[in-house]
């Protein structure tokens, strides 16, 4: 990351913790604790683009240029304008807004890493590739979970069938322990890979 686009992603950084700050004061003020307890959410979760880059310099791995600045802007969005100032509730869209920008942008940020791995592909370990691989299955795993879920609402939805037993909580239920599973299959592998090549 270039020095103009981290002095610009400290810029928007600062500008919005000021804000949630500010909110938080106010939300102290008028005992509004919900509020509180979101505005310092996303006071802690504006730090993550910067952890999340940092680990990136330091293992080489390539992200998009402006991806704090973009990453900062949808945490504001969704932490800030969507909780706090409730525009999921007054614009019925911005869900769906924000769930779309993510879909598109986690497309982008996985081409850059694919793009980063094989573009050093002279230089790329073992180790280095059993982790990209690890990283690519996970990811799979959770599109093919997250596609089987949308299956089973738009059957209910079209065809009135009754797969989505519990509504939200299923839905969510559901992925989380694919995802958990996907995540600790993962683990497994990656280590026993790395076990089985010191034998």
């Amino acid at each position: 990351m270039n020095n103009q686009s981290s002095k610009l992603s400290l810029g928007v950084a600062l500008f919005f913790e000021i804000i949630l700050i500010y909110t938080a004061i106010v939300d102290i003020a008028f005992r509004q604790w919900k509020n509180l307890s979101l505005a310092m959410l996303a006071v802690v979760c504006l730090i993550g683009p910067f952890i999340v880059t940092r680990i990136a310099n330091q293992r080489n791995i390539l992200l998009p240029s402006g991806f704090q600045t973009i990453a900062l802007v949808f945490i504001f969005f969704t932490q800030f304008l969507g909780e706090i100032k409730n525009f999921y509730v007054i614009f019925w869209w911005w869900d769906l807004f924000l769930h779309a920008i993510f879909g598109s942008y986690a497309v982008v940020i996985a081409l850059y890493l694919i793009k980063g791995i094989f573009q050093k592909r002279q230089e790329i370990t073992e180790q280095r590739f059993r982790l990209f691989a690890v990283i690519l299955a996970f990811s799979v795993a959770i599109a093919l979970g997250t596609l089987w879920e949308m299956f089973e609402f738009i059957g209910d939805y079209l065809f009135k069938t009754n797969m989505v037993k519990g509504g939200l909580e299923d839905t969510s239920t559901d992925l989380l322990v694919k995802i958990t599973a996907a995540f600790c299959t993962a683990i497994l592998y990656y280590y026993h890979g790395l076990k089985h090549k010191k034998h």
